[in-house]
Formats: structure tokens, sequence, C-alpha cells
């Protein structure tokens, strides 16, 4: 068996590269680069894919999910709620818009925030929970909203990972006040480059942010607020577009990959994900446990399958962030010690799961 790249981006968008140099083509001959008609499609139709009303694209995940917590004014110093188990993004963010960040276990078998272990964290200074998809996976955004609005608390999501997520029949994205997107190339709905955007159902907090995203200013040479320089392109916007409409097949391709995993790979040293919501979930990443991880994943590259780890090491115990590193987070950390990432992506062949499905399930 050839190598089996666990992420092959130049594969992913070959489908697309005819469509996207025509479209692009059109944009730079347009010589309109910035704000223009591209942007305000994307804006228009990324909604749709989140059970929301309104959008703004900005230039990063990390730039939406910090101007997403900016624009609601909340105290300074103010507490917002995150999950321990995610990408230091998340945390950076509130750091960024000036807050602090209180750190709640996940539960062990989603990997997402215990809900169970929320109330303890609340105080006075509480005016948030920014919950993670982490992976793709929804989990309980039912469970989120009832205890935010019994709380008083505002419930933003990170959604990096998550874009088509759903839960009930729900876009999961819906049950939120706020959700912050990221279009890096990884995503499953990727750009080709940095882009991201923040979406609501609160058109004055979208109007807001798009002052913010544009040095604070709404009108040119106005200045409102003190913002930043966060701007989706055209370029970029362009991408989008061309690929948006290709995402929810994109998606159900790769809820067909997670069920195989989940039915067919059968051993005893694998901790394979929940299966309460295949066909709900995303899975922008597809995420195994095993206890002796060096050794699984030297196995599985001798095997020429490629396998990621996300993440390593926990934000608590980053150096970035000194502030939370005598915290001992045990659940946090036995998930960043175990957890292996497994090829799961569209340009993925029935043989390439079958080979990899079969080397698993022959690891010792």
């Amino acid at each position: 068996m050839n190598k089996i790249p666990f992420l092959d981006l130049k594969v992913i968008n070959a489908k697309f590269e005819k469509e996207i140099l025509v479209a692009v083509e059109k944009t730079i001959k347009s010589g309109w680069y910035i704000f223009g008609k591209e942007l305000n499609l994307l804006e228009e139709s990324i909604p749709e894919y989140t059970g929301l009303k309104y959008a703004a694209g900005v230039g990063s995940g990390l730039d939406a999910l910090t101007l997403m917590i900016e624009a609601y004014d909340f105290p300074a110093k103010s507490e917002i709620i995150v999950p321990s188990n995610t990408y230091i993004a998340t945390i950076l963010s509130i750091l960024r818009a000036g807050h602090i960040p209180i750190l709640v276990e996940p539960d062990i078998n989603s990997y997402l925030l215990n809900i169970g272990n929320v109330f303890e964290k609340i105080t006075e200074k509480t005016v948030a929970i920014l919950n993670v998809e982490l992976y793709g996976k929804s989990g309980r955004p039912d469970l989120l909203r009832e205890f935010c609005e019994i709380n008083g608390l505002k419930l933003l999501l990170d959604a990096a990972q998550s874009l088509g997520s759903q839960f009930m029949g729900l876009y999961s994205s819906s049950f939120y006040d706020s959700v912050a997107l990221s279009f890096y190339p990884t995503k499953n709905l990727g750009a080709l480059g940095d882009a991201g955007a923040i979406v609501s159902n609160n058109e004055k907090l979208i109007y807001k942010i798009r002052s913010l995203r544009n040095y604070g200013s709404s009108k040119k040479y106005f200045f409102d607020h003190l913002g930043i320089n966060s701007r989706l392109d055209e370029i970029q916007a362009t991408i989008l577009n061309v690929k948006l409409p290709h995402l929810r097949g994109e998606i159900e391709l790769k809820r067909r990959i997670a069920n195989r995993y989940i039915q067919e790979i059968s051993n005893q040293h694998i901790i394979l994900p929940d299966a309460d919501a295949i066909f709900e979930d995303s899975w922008h990443l597809f995420v195994i446990r095993v206890n002796d991880r060096e050794n699984f994943c030297k196995y599985m590259r001798q095997h020429n399958i490629g396998i990621d780890i996300h993440y390593p090491i926990p934000p608590h115990k980053q150096k970035a962030l000194p502030q939370f590193n005598n915290l001992t987070l045990p659940v946090t950390e036995l998930i960043h010690k175990e957890v292996v990432s497994l090829p799961m992506n569209i340009s993925l062949s029935k043989e390439n799961i079958d080979y990899i499905i079969t080397t698993i399930n022959h690891y010792l």
C-alpha cells in the first residue's frame, strides 16, 4: 500500500481547482480586493449553514473569537468559562479581549465541556461560557443553552472545527448567542490562507464587529471604536464561495467514513470516539485514544499511514500560559497524553479506509 497521508490539501483542493482559477481571475480583474461583492456574498451565504442570521468575515479564526468577545463589552477582567481541553486559540482570545479564562474539565467520553463541572466555577464575575465543539462534535448544546438562560450568561461558541455540525436536526450553532468560525485551509470549509467569521442572530453585534474589524470604522475616516485590521479579503472570499456549496456533501462523506471506523475498528487497545451522533457531527477530525501512543504512532507510520496528534500538550501546561501551569486537570491531561487523529478527509478511497481499519485491528 502506498503511503496514506494524514491530510493532502493539494489533492482535496484539486477538485475545485478549475472553478477557483476562473473565479479568482474574475476577482483579480475586477480591481476590487477588500470589502467587495465576494465578501458580501459569503456573509449572506454562511448563516444558512449555521441556523443563524448575520455574519461578519474577518482575517482569521483567532480574530473571530477575539472580536466576538470584545463586541459584548463585558466589564474588564470578567470571567469566561472555557473547556480546558481545547486548542490554545480559544484561551488566547479571552485573554486578548481583556478577560479571565476559567478552565473547566471535559467529559472523558466526549472530550467536550462537562456541564456537571461548570456550576461550581460560576462566580459573580462570570459573564459567559465559551464552548468548543472540538473535532466537530456538537455535544449537548440544548443543555448548555438552558444552563446559561437560568444563570444569566451569554453562550458563545468556538466552532472552528464544527461548521455544519447538527443536533436533533438543527445546526448546533443555532443554540448559541454568537459563533466564531475558522476557514483555515485544513477545516471542513477551508480557504487557501487564513480567514474567519462571526455569526449571530444579533444584528447590532454583527454591525459592531464589522466596525471593529476595520480599525473601528463603519464610515470611511470616522472611528467609533478602537478596532483592528482583520478583513477577510476578496480572494479568500471568492475561494470560499466556490467551495461552500459542496460543504454538505463533503460532511456526509466524512460521516460515512466515521461510521465505517466506528463499526469496523475492533481492537481492545483502541478507544473510539462517541458513536451517539455519527450522522450529526461534522467530523473535522476522527480522534481515538490509545494507552501507548508512541508505540501506536510508530506502528502506523511503519505501515505508511499518516496520523497526527490534536493536541500533545494541553493549554494549561504551555510555556506561554504560566498563570495556568500550576493547575492539575487530570482528565484533560489524560486526553492529551492518549489522543491520536486518524486520516479523515474526502480524498480517502475505499481501499485506503479498508487498509486503515485492517491495520488498526492487527495492532497488538
